[in-house]
């Protein structure tokens, strides 16, 4: 029986006890009841115990991104106290911010994981890439992804995708099947009754997991305030040299270098996520804490990648054709 199930069951056994006797048996009842976070939590850990219990070499991904930190926490949990039985992989597009790379590697060695890195330079300065004419790396990831899970034989890797974060996400099953060329059809999807989730597949092909999948921006900034999550300190209000293009405001850095005529200025500004720096964009907020972020989120009406990152503006269907060509 799944946590799901015994959350709901729970709830149904709580709203239907009886009422007479002492005046603190509903209080005892309620105390029963699994929360929204709770539920989301039991099932993210039933997700990621199946695939591994299933699969023979799974990976997850991570950036040190606050998705996939969140997933890391999860995993950590799934299985206390014996250690996360699968390392962790990172597509690097050499761009990325140095902050988060160091808490990359502190996360890593403060859990006792292994590292497993893929570098998009590397593919670059041997001539299997070139470098893109608006010098958008994230585009550039996949083929290193795809190469890294075959080198490694990964049969199954873990993302953060979230349902709210983009509408491809949003066609994407819990467990997803790539075929040999690491290739996603969103036609060709397998159905997902219930909490049944099939990870099975052919030999050359792999499985994308998603535990988050039923998480919304505000559940994760919810979950990493309740556990006390330390994050990489862009995700947190401090001052800033930045400049305005297209709409974001993009941090001064050697691959993100204001024009003639942009305006480099000190604002106070925070991340809402922290993808590549020549693409992933500030936003103006006083928020320094988990709290004053979950309020803050709650009352915005834009996606993060939809509002800070350019390289899901290039078409409507941007993030659609990389994941069909294997991106995560």
């Amino acid at each position: 029986m799944s946590a799901v199930t015994i959350a709901t069951e729970q709830a149904t056994d709580a709203t239907s006890a009886p009422t007479t006797g002492t005046t603190d048996a509903p209080e005892a009842a309620d105390s029963r009841v699994l929360d929204q976070l709770d539920v989301l939590e039991a099932e993210a850990i039933q997700i990621i115990r199946e695939v591994v219990g299933e699969l023979e070499r799974p990976a997850l991904l991570f950036s040190g991104g606050k998705d996939s930190v969140v997933m890391l926490h999860l995993a950590t949990k799934a299985f206390w106290p014996a250690p996360i039985p699968f390392p962790v992989l990172h597509v690097d597009t050499g761009h990325n911010f140095p902050e988060v790379l160091d808490y990359r590697d502190e996360t890593v060695e403060r859990l006792g994981l292994r590292l497993e890195v893929a570098k998009v330079q590397d593919y670059l300065d041997d001539g299997r890439l070139r470098e893109r004419a608006d010098g958008l790396r994230n585009a550039l990831q996949t083929q290193p992804l795809l190469d890294a899970i075959n080198e490694h034989r990964f049969d199954g890797v873990f993302g953060g995708g979230r349902r709210d974060e983009e509408k491809a996400r949003a066609k994407e099953r819990i467990v997803s099947l790539r075929d040999e060329f690491g290739q996603w059809d969103p036609k060709n999807q397998r159905p997902e009754l219930w909490n049944l989730y099939n990870p099975r597949h052919r030999p050359g092909e792999h499985v994308r997991a998603f535990p988050i999948s039923n998480w919304t921006e505000v559940d994760v900034w919810r979950y990493i305030e309740r556990e006390d999550i330390p994050l990489a300190p862009l995700y947190y209000a401090h001052e800033r040299e930045v400049f305005q293009r297209d709409g974001m405001w993009l941090a001064v850095g050697p691959y993100s270098e204001p024009r003639e005529e942009e305006t480099v200025e000190t604002r106070l500004v925070r991340y809402r996520t922290v993808g590549d720096m020549s693409c992933t964009g500030a936003v103006e907020s006083p928020a320094r804490t988990n709290a004053e972020i979950v309020l803050e989120v709650s009352a915005s009406t834009l996606t993060e990648r939809g509002a800070t990152r350019a390289d899901d503006r290039i078409s409507e269907a941007a993030m659609e054709d990389r994941k069909k060509e294997g991106y995560f």
